[in-house]
């Protein structure tokens, strides 16, 4: 849908907001304007008062949030600061007012804590950071957190991963207003995806759960990770217990919350990301990380990441063997 006039975006900003939330954005909406479109950008704070980055950086701000009519986008950026403590009851309140009046509202990474203080998220579908998921949906629980989504839109409501999906939030949005061939543009001179494959799953870390209580079972994941490449099977590992596959199984999922079988999955899915980001082809990394064939490393990649080994490969291989040669 194109635009008439100038589109109003709003990005709120406040004390220790994450730049490249705002920078990010702002950068594909001013893009978006060397090709045809007209997004007029302005940064306001709660008070009106210039604010300070998470890197120092004094930021300018043009009002505060409250003293300006409804706009057609308002974008929250994020904080470091909100995923481990609370978002301050003024904090949340300047922004619930502008965001029930605004066309559209969408939040940058750990902005999504800030719309959901202000009540913006309740009953809808959000994301953020991979990192901190758990927490917005143990905080707010009405709110239907998707941990993999890039981003996701839920009616006029838009959330976004980690701070550089603000870009791909922001193209979507240039994308709803003025068609895939602008958008395209937009994302040509900035050198970056269109539209990236995958979730966040290719970006997060490997699996690194705590220890588990039962001094039985930590044998068995001690013995897994050690050794990868053994016979893992349900029945192998019970036998090394010699306990019954029906027990080990109820450990599992007791301690856990996982199968005997997931688990040795995971813990070859984590060594088999090491062995490509270190160099490895995917044909090496099945086999040095105990899969039986490369065909099933690849289902378990298409699972958990939605993309293939080779082209987790192309993304997230080293500089250094990029450079090589």
């Amino acid at each position: 849908m194109v635009h008439a006039g100038p589109h109003r975006v709003a990005i709120f900003v406040y004390d220790s907001v994450t730049l490249l939330d705002i920078a990010g954005p702002a950068e594909v909406f001013k893009e978006a304007n060397r090709f045809g479109a007209d997004y007029r950008i302005v940064l306001l704070s709660p008070t009106g008062a210039d604010v300070t980055s998470n890197l120092g950086v004094r930021i300018a701000v043009e009002g505060a949030v409250s003293s300006e009519p409804a706009f057609d986008t308002l974008l929250v950026a994020g904080s470091d600061l909100y995923p481990r403590a609370r978002v301050p009851a003024d904090l949340a309140d300047a922004a619930r007012i502008p965001a029930a009046v605004a066309g559209r509202v969408a939040s940058v990474c750990t902005g999504a804590f800030v719309l959901a203080a202000a009540g913006v998220l309740d009953g809808k579908r959000a994301t953020t950071h991979w990192q901190v998921a758990h927490e917005l949906a143990a905080r707010y629980p009405t709110c239907r957190v998707e941990p993999d989504a890039i981003y996701v839109r839920d009616g006029t409501t838009y959330t976004s991963a980690g701070v550089t999906a603000g870009i791909d939030l922001a193209l979507a949005l240039v994308e709803e207003d003025h068609g895939p061939d602008l958008a395209r543009d937009v994302a040509r001179a900035l050198v970056v995806y269109m539209q990236r494959a995958g979730g966040q799953s290719q970006f997060s870390a490997p699996l690194q759960g705590p220890p588990p209580r039962s001094p039985a079972l930590r044998t068995i994941t001690d013995l897994v990770t050690a050794n990868p490449r053994g016979d893992h099977s349900l029945g192998e590992l019970a036998k090394h217990l010699n306990v019954s596959t029906r027990h080990l199984t109820r450990l599992f999922h007791d301690e856990l919350s996982t199968t005997p079988a997931r688990y040795v999955e995971n813990i070859r899915f984590d060594l088999a990301r090491a062995l490509l980001d270190q160099g490895h082809t995917a044909t090496q990394a099945a086999s040095l990380a105990g899969f039986p064939s490369y065909e099933s490393m690849r289902r378990v990649f298409a699972r958990k990441m939605s993309i293939s080994p080779a082209a987790y490969q192309r993304r997230f291989s080293t500089a250094r063997r990029a450079n090589a040669g």
